[in-house]
């Protein structure tokens, strides 16, 4: 493989760690806030696709479709919040009860989606666009586009923790709950938040691996280990070290399929995070405790 290749092949990943930083960000957000493994994670993300995919279909604009989608993704994930985990916490359910819970809901909607659109892969309804050629590569412009969306996303998540209100309260909340409350944040407002910025990077991630990709029933669940091990490797509860491992997982599964195959994408991120994890055992940043 000559270096013409192996750079396309960076690119390719890049667009792939785009998306999974994106779903990164809300799983460890849920994590280090909530305490949740949320395992249907991966599966609100594929909610998100498909339900830009349908409104897509009915003749509204693709970008509108997004917006939509993410609001109708995050309407579901109050609605479990209101009906499950809100439950869970007033109980103080295990971890263990938490994460077969979380098993179940993915499987619930897995079923819901393909009952409700079908099995089969489904796409956009977008024309079809010629790849750009830079400097002998052919960058397809989706995947142009997807990397300036999940930079302006990115940029804005860092806006919105490091300089509002309520993301300084996000981070308190993270690092002591019991003495965010006593100290007057409105835990339940940060809550709330948690949930609508989740949905909202997660719905977002699965309409953007929507214009690289087909949508497909099980998409969320095969990213929820590429998900997972971007999460752990980034230290478990920080959103920044969840993008950064996002994009060393996503180049490291597209660079590696000339020697191994596609089928071992997975395990060769796994393999990354494993390595890792033996020098930084606590991941690249500090995650929250």
């Amino acid at each position: 493989m000559d270096i013409q290749q192996f750079t396309q092949l960076i690119i390719n990943g890049i667009a792939v760690g785009s998306i999974i930083a994106l779903a990164a960000v809300g799983l460890t957000l849920t994590y280090g806030i909530l305490r949740l493994s949320n395992f249907a994670h991966g599966d609100f993300l594929t909610l998100g696709a498909y339900l830009t995919f349908f409104l897509n279909s009915l003749g509204v604009n693709i970008w509108l479709s997004m917006v939509l989608s993410a609001v109708g993704t995050v309407g579901v994930m109050l609605l479990t919040e209101k009906l499950l985990w809100s439950r869970m916490r007033a109980i103080r359910a295990s971890s263990t009860t938490l994460i077969i819970i979380s098993i179940g809901l993915a499987l619930f909607l897995r079923n819901g989606i393909i009952f409700t659109w079908g099995g089969q892969n489904k796409n956009y309804n977008l024309p079809i666009t010629p790849a750009l050629e830079l400097g002998g590569l052919r960058v397809p412009q989706n995947q142009l586009l997807v990397l300036v969306l999940a930079i302006l996303a990115i940029a804005f998540l860092h806006y919105l923790l490091q300089h509002t209100k309520i993301g300084k309260a996000m981070r308190a909340v993270a690092d002591d709950l019991d003495l965010a409350r006593v100290s007057g944040i409105n835990v339940d407002q940060v809550i709330l938040w948690t949930w609508i910025i989740a949905g909202t990077f997660t719905a977002l991630g699965g309409s953007m691996y929507g214009l690289i990709t087909a949508v497909r029933p099980n998409m969320g669940w095969f990213l929820i280990l590429p998900l997972f091990a971007s999460v752990i490797l980034g230290g478990i509860g920080n959103p920044y070290g969840a993008i950064l491992g996002a994009f060393i997982i996503g180049i490291v599964q597209e660079t590696s399929t000339p020697w191994l195959g596609s089928q071992y994408k997975q395990g060769i991120a796994l393999l990354i995070m494993i390595l890792v994890l033996f020098i930084r055992p606590k991941g690249l940043f500090k995650g929250t405790t």
